[in-house]
């Protein structure tokens, strides 16, 4: 290329006869010429079709800066191709075009998406996305709980192989210390039911039917679904956290080095511990929203705490208790399952660990509900 000292570069498109035409660039091409270049340049962009013949004989002097110029205005692909397959560009220009077209392609697969307008189609798309998003999660969640089950049936039978130590600090620390939590707001809740019932039955004279409605919202529904939301947000997010931590510490990569079976060290010490303790934790909040609920009966009702009794006895089915209490080890299963998961899924950021913790508690909260309404529907339609 010509070195002799030039003026500011032109870019000029020169229709032809047959309506396509050809942009030719002439000049010097370089940074102290950006301003000039770039209005030249759009100038005649209105003009360019989809992959215009581009001269670039007349071009005296150019730098990245030129180059770059270019590329944004005929598109990286174009810039590319023209570089690759136009056997009249110079050697040394095809290689300067080649690499800045590089260059400007991965700043553009870096550039955020453009603002969405959020029509009725864009709608229709984002519900597409997330319908597919459930779904994945949900095959994820699948295969997680498979390799779960699989890891406990291989090491269930090898007592050397019990996380015995693991497994008694997590039920101390997903059991014991959640008991004030769960038996407080079992109380307190407790108590509240008992109050709405006697509102709305007094009008009635039937103040004393408040014992059925406490004793069968908590056999069979409430204790369980309680304790379980209160897990969901106390002991999944503590799982997740605390694997989330050791994927960024890179101590699960370390494990996996030394030949250690993540899931078995991690994963089958805390749902194991969980579903221990969850029947009992579920228990507890039985009674302590049975027993919230017939104090208020006695305050507020005159209902004596014998006759509470009398009637609990006499009203209530025990097979309520068993239905209640099975549902607890299922709860349990699945909060851990899910809070274990998301932790592996932490990709080695603390801004990661928060999501990923967010997402377990939501997930949780979420898999328990539509389990418990799915196992409501399978109890009546059963009679039990």
């Amino acid at each position: 290329m010509d070195r002799s000292p030039t003026t500011p570069g032109n870019a000029e498109w020169v229709p032809s006869a047959d309506g396509s035409g050809v942009l030719r660039l002439t000049g010097d091409w370089t940074l102290p010429h950006f301003t000039e270049l770039e209005s030249r340049l759009d100038a005649v962009k209105p003009h360019l079709p989809e992959r215009p013949d581009v001269d670039f004989n007349g071009i005296s002097r150019i730098d990245t800066a030129g180059a770059g110029l270019i590329a944004v205005a005929l598109g990286p692909k174009c810039l590319q191709w023209l570089a690759e397959h136009d056997r009249d560009v110079p050697r040394e220009l095809r290689a300067l075009l080649g690499t800045v077209s590089e260059a400007v392609t991965e700043i553009y697969a870096h550039r955020p998406p453009p603002p969405r307008d959020f029509g009725f189609i864009d709608l229709l798309a984002r519900v597409g996305e997330n319908v597919v998003h459930i779904w994945r999660l949900t095959l994820k969640l699948l295969g997680f709980i498979g390799m779960t089950l699989e890891t406990l049936a291989r090491t269930i039978w090898l007592p050397r192989r019990w996380r015995v130590t693991s497994l008694i600090y997590h039920m101390e620390q997903t059991g014991l210390d959640a008991v004030p939590i769960v038996v407080l707001l079992s109380f307190l809740i407790g108590a509240v039911i008992a109050f709405l019932g006697a509102t709305a039955l007094q009008r009635y004279g039937a103040t004393v039917f408040t014992v059925d409605l406490v004793s069968y919202a908590f056999l069979r529904e409430l204790a369980v679904l309680l304790t379980a939301i209160l897990l969901a947000g106390r002991t999944a997010s503590a799982f997740t956290a605390q694997i989330g931590s050791m994927k960024v510490n890179e101590e699960v990569d370390a494990m996996r080095t030394m030949g250690l079976d993540p899931v078995e060290l991690l994963v089958l010490p805390r749902v194991l511990a969980l579903v221990a303790v969850m029947p009992l934790l579920t228990f507890l909040s039985m009674m302590a929203g049975v027993t919230g609920g017939a104090l208020v009966c006695w305050f507020a009702l005159n209902i004596s705490p014998s006759m509470f009794v009398s009637v609990f006895q006499t009203d209530t089915p025990i097979r309520y208790l068993w239905l209640g209490l099975a549902k607890a080890p299922i709860f349990a299963f699945l909060i851990a399952v899910i809070g274990c998961l998301e932790g592996f899924k932490v990709q080695g950021s603390a801004e990661s660990v928060g999501q990923r913790t967010t997402s377990s508690v939501v997930q949780s909260i979420f898999v328990v509900i539509l389990v418990d309404a799915l196992a409501a529907l399978f109890f009546m339609e059963m009679g039990w």
